[in-house]
């Protein structure tokens, strides 16, 4: 996140603190709807489940803002992606069992969103998702806030509640596991 980007989070959440400036959340909102759905999308089975968490999740944040709770708030980046984590642990729980979505599923929030120069590159992508797909829940996780939502290291670490260093160990084996995976169906 660039300085401008965090300069007008900070601004934003200011109002929301003064005044529970509603219009202040809705911006808030529509900077990080895109990518906190796509987040849900990769981890639920339909369509409809991923609305209703991403729906979710900004409403219990909205109710914890409105509340006045700002002290550990650093940005609001880090601060969504923890309600999305935790709200698809109470997901889970409440299921039963884990349930990842299916590969079906792909184009609406992955391949499609992305333009390519070619099929090839296309077709590139669809098997790194299918192969991301496969990984275990910890690498899956990493690999997505970092190369799909462009989030850097440290921001992952807020996020994940672990150590900068801990956030690039894992992303290294999240990457090793990832080519072993590609060179497997190749």
């Amino acid at each position: 996140m660039n300085v401008k980007d965090s300069l007008i989070e900070k601004k934003l959440l200011y109002k929301i603190k003064k005044d529970r400036d509603a219009e202040a959340y809705g911006e808030l909102y529509n900077l990080y709807i895109e990518k906190i759905y796509r987040f849900v999308s990769f981890k639920v089975s339909s369509r409809s489940e991923a609305e209703d968490l991403t729906s979710d999740i900004f409403l219990k944040a909205w109710n914890y803002l409105a509340e006045g709770k700002y002290g550990d708030i650093r940005n609001f980046s880090g601060f969504i992606y923890k309600v999305a984590r935790t709200t698809l642990i109470d997901f889970y729980r409440k299921k039963g069992k884990e349930q990842l979505c299916s590969i079906e599923d792909l184009p609406e929030f992955g391949v499609e969103a992305v333009e390519y120069g070619s099929i090839h590159d296309r077709y590139e992508a669809e098997k790194i998702l299918k192969a991301v797909k496969k990984m275990k829940r910890e690498y899956q996780e990493i690999i997505i806030l970092r190369y799909m939502d462009s989030l850097s290291g440290s921001e992952i670490a807020n996020i994940l509640g672990k150590s900068t260093v801990n956030v690039r160990v894992t992303l290294h084996r999240a990457l090793q596991v990832l080519k072993h995976i590609l060179q497997k169906e190749q």
